[in-house]
């Protein structure tokens, strides 16, 4: 756990119980804090009470008298669509507002750390798509590299759970824009970007609050290196605002849709093959067509990112290569669970977006595609270029007929996944791929992304 320093003696307000919310409470409270803890949920009421937590409803006029800050869980609205009344409520009397990361990266270091070789270091993975992977890929590369390595923040554990760091350890973030853009301390060591495409629209007011809200892991305290995604505009945009001139490295510019030229520090993939360049002269080159843990473009910009990171930490090209090749992947993330009958069977559940879901099918050939669920905002356009290898489409969801009409690929309204799966199942032949990559929310039949997954993968195997 992470003691979080600077409110010993005072009370500090906690909204929202889940595990941020609650290991957030935990750390508060080992740093000599007094939380003051409300859920709307009786449940999570309950769980915190018997943790020994004080419930009080701050929702009550004057529950913020001698409150210190409000610490808020990333699922609740502090702004758009519009502020929780208990965030108003503190805002309004001039209570700071913060969340766990805030926490996090204000108590993570510590005098002790003079007495180290090496200091912790912090690296920190956002963008729409492929952070997790990507800062999944960056914790296991060091991991085989034998350095001491935590993966936190929306992967693996709370960012309060960890342990304190050690000598040459490095923590890995992955920060959801929910995170990044209400905390008020971000200070990691090397940043990372991966893509922007939109997403959560609504929480943020529209693109230009979401890529805001990104761009504040870079803008409020300047990471030592930024390793940043430079094929869509904002990317771009965001790499120019970081370097001082062409030839500063401190920016690694990162690319899967173009060679990347210039003094500066380069980092691309092209034809299956990673090249990294420093001051115009080639440094490595990697063959990414055969890790059978990345599949697909997507996955290849992932590994430029991942790699870029190593790299700024110090790793060396060949070690990172070597770790490349045993990275198993991620479960719902271009995740091949099974190979029967000459067909493939792959869960990318995670594909929660239409760019997401683009990436899913530009990596395979062939497929019997099942998607559908709570439409995002945006519509379905971009799909129906990117569906040329798409045999047919098996459309689950309550909005299946609606999801169906919007595609110009051949499309069954199934409704389920049992139906979906049965029908691609029984159509596939050898040489196909039966690929789950929603392109929607999974929120209109199943909890979580990962249940809708979990769901898929239960299919496919009992009719194995």
């Amino acid at each position: 756990m992470i003691p979080v320093k600077g409110f010993a003696g005072q009370k500090v307000a906690v909204l929202g119980l889940g595990r941020s919310g609650l290991a957030s409470a935990r750390a508060l409270r080992a740093g000599g804090a007094e939380p003051v803890c409300w859920d709307d949920n009786r449940e999570a009421r309950e769980a915190a009470e018997g943790e020994g937590f004080a419930c009080t409803d701050l929702r009550w006029q004057g529950a913020f008298e001698g409150i210190s800050a409000l610490i808020v869980s990333p699922g609740i609205p502090h702004l758009y669509p519009e502020p929780n009344p208990v965030v108003a409520a503190a805002q309004e009397t001039g209570v700071p507002v913060d969340n766990d990361i805030g926490l996090f990266f204000r108590s993570f270091a510590g005098a002790e750390w003079n007495r180290l070789d090496t200091p912790p270091r912090v690296v920190a993975v956002t963008g729409s798509n492929g952070k997790s992977t990507t800062a999944a890929l960056i914790d296991h590369i060091l991991t085989e590299a034998g350095r001491p390595s935590q993966l936190a923040g929306n992967i693996g554990r709370g960012v309060l759970d960890i342990e304190p760091g050690g000598d040459g350890s490095v923590v890995v973030l992955e920060l959801s824009s929910y995170q990044t853009d209400l905390a008020r301390a971000l200070t990691p060591d090397v940043a990372v970007f991966t893509n922007l495409s939109p997403d959560h629209l609504d929480r943020h007011g529209g693109m230009g609050g979401y890529f805001a809200a990104k761009r504040r892991l870079f803008a409020e305290g300047g990471p030592d290196r930024a390793v940043i995604g430079v094929d869509e505009a904002e990317g771009a945009f965001l790499a120019g605002q970081m370097s001082e001139g062409p030839a500063d490295d401190r920016v690694i510019r990162v690319s899967v849709a173009r060679k990347l030229t210039g003094p500066g520090w380069q980092i691309f993939a092209r034809k299956g093959y990673l090249s990294e360049y420093r001051k115009g002269r080639q440094a490595a080159s990697i063959d990414l067509r055969q890790i059978k843990g990345l599949p697909g473009s997507h996955n290849h910009q992932n590994a430029c990112s991942a790699y870029a990171a190593c790299r700024a930490l110090g790793l060396a090209p060949k070690v990172i290569e070597a770790a490349l090749h045993s990275y198993p992947g991620l479960p719902h993330r271009s995740q091949i669970i099974a190979e029967a009958g000459g067909v493939t069977y792959v869960n990318d559940s995670k594909a929660t977006n239409v760019d997401a879901a683009v990436k899913a099918l530009s990596a395979f050939k062939r497929i019997r595609w099942i998607c559908g669920g709570l439409e995002k905002e945006g519509g379905l356009s971009a799909l129906n270029g990117a569906a040329g290898e798409v045999v047919k489409a098996y459309v689950i969801g309550r909005e299946a007929a609606g999801f169906a009409m919007q595609l110009q690929a051949e499309a069954e309204v199934c409704t389920t996944m049992a139906a979906a799966v049965e029908k691609a199942m029984a159509d596939a032949q050898e040489g196909e791929t039966v690929l789950l990559a929603p392109a929607a929310a999974s929120f209109d039949q199943y909890d979580n992304f990962e249940q809708r997954g979990e769901d898929f993968v239960a299919e496919v195997r009992r009719r194995l």
